[in-house]
């Protein structure tokens, strides 16, 4: 039973679940069960279809678990101070705008297909975290700190992105219910309420008053998790929320969430698919923007810092463990498969965003994996918790 806990916990195992799951999808896509697969997708359970049943509703969860555990860094973790905050925040923020500009520059001239420019501008944490861990020792630890606190700034540029790009319709009635809904939220933060129940309640009302309001209903996990309160004292006892929440989700999130939307979004059919459409300016600059993109916004913009010696480089790590890292935020799965439902039209466009999407994201992964496991130097040991000097 410990070694099964043991491989249900370790970082890698999500990203190994959804990647099958995933492979799993394109082959039922693709064989003689697709039309029942598409059927799956379209059935409707009460108001909603199952696809958007797991885009709209259970991706709200999953956006929660996003929020804490960008609360909890920027509370207690690797974001707590504005020193911490600054390398992985501007290293973050390159590697959405090198790709953005790499996808624009293949579709700039089609303004339906230019709105898909933020759909390689993600890192699927799942996946990235997954590759470093399957390296071993080969990666020092400094790497996988650096990798998840770029990863969740990431997400969080992701949610601005997503409520600020792809809000198509805005209804001030409902809006203004999930504002009233926000604010009991905080008073009972600021109560020190630790019973998840109210939290719970509130949340289920903000989405759907979010959902109604024209923004994607996935913004209220985000929101109701900036509610939760950290840290309560209840007499000598010390209540940790923030943390029970974040727990309480993880599996759920990783072992069901997660890889539902990855069997829900990733099936692909390539029946309509020819070789010609490896070169549609929609693949290349999905793949390009992932494989490319974040390499150059990434890793360019570290290389500069350090070299201008506005910063230094994060004790354990050589110039060829940054370039690895860079890689690995080029698996850009999850976010990139969820920002392209909301930026292209469905049908035949979003078909080859996916593909771009396992093109840039397996290229990057694998190369990630071998440069740090290959090429990088073993990392030399040292005595401190402390990567940045």
């Amino acid at each position: 039973m410990s070694r099964i806990k043991e491989i249900l916990q370790a970082p890698a195992t999500g990203g190994i679940l959804l990647l099958v799951v995933s492979i799993i999808a394109v082959i039922i896509a693709n064989s003689s069960w697709s039309e029942g697969y598409e059927a799956f997708l379209h059935a409707m359970i009460g108001p909603l279809s199952v696809s958007h049943w797991v885009n709209d509703a259970l991706m709200a969860i999953f956006f929660l678990g996003v929020g804490l555990e960008v609360k909890h860094e920027m509370l207690e973790g690797e974001l707590n101070t504005h020193a911490k905050r600054f390398l992985p925040t501007i290293a973050a923020l390159m590697g959405v705008i090198a790709p953005a500009l790499v996808y624009s520059i293949f579709n700039y001239s089609s303004s339906e297909l230019a709105r898909g420019w933020a759909i390689p501008t993600a890192t699927d944490i799942a996946f990235s975290i997954g590759i470093i861990s399957l390296v071993g020792t080969r990666a020092p630890l400094a790497a996988k700190v650096f990798l998840t606190t770029l990863a969740v700034v990431d997400d969080l540029i992701a949610v601005i992105i997503i409520a600020a790009v792809y809000t198509t319709t805005f209804n001030f009635a409902f809006m203004g219910g999930a504002l009233a809904l926000f604010v009991l939220l905080l008073i009972l933060n600021k109560k020190n309420v630790v019973n998840p129940w109210p939290y719970i309640i509130l949340g289920v009302g903000l989405w759907f008053c979010i959902f109604k309001s024209g923004l994607h209903a996935t913004l209220a996990g985000v929101i109701l998790a900036m509610t939760i309160p950290s840290r309560v004292w209840q007499g000598e006892k010390e209540i940790l929320p923030l943390n029970q929440w974040h727990h309480a989700l993880a599996m759920w999130i990783t072992f069901l969430i997660v890889p539902l939307f990855g069997f829900v979004n990733a099936g692909v059919s390539f029946g309509d698919f020819q070789s010609s459409d490896l070169f549609h300016p929609v693949v290349l600059g999905i793949a390009l923007g992932l494989f490319l993109g974040k390499q150059i916004g990434i890793f360019g913009i570290m290389f500069v810092l350090v070299k201008s010696k506005l910063v230094k480089l994060p004790n354990q790590l050589t110039w060829t463990h940054m370039y690895g890292v860079a890689l690995c935020c080029g698996v850009g799965f999850t976010m990139s498969l969820f920002v392209n439902l909301l930026a292209l039209a469905p049908g035949h466009m979003q078909e080859l965003a996916k593909v771009g999407i396992f093109l840039g994201s397996i290229v990057s992964g694998l190369l990630g994996y071998i440069v740090l496991r290959y090429v990088a130097p073993e990392p030399r040991v040292i005595e401190t918790d402390e990567f940045y000097e």
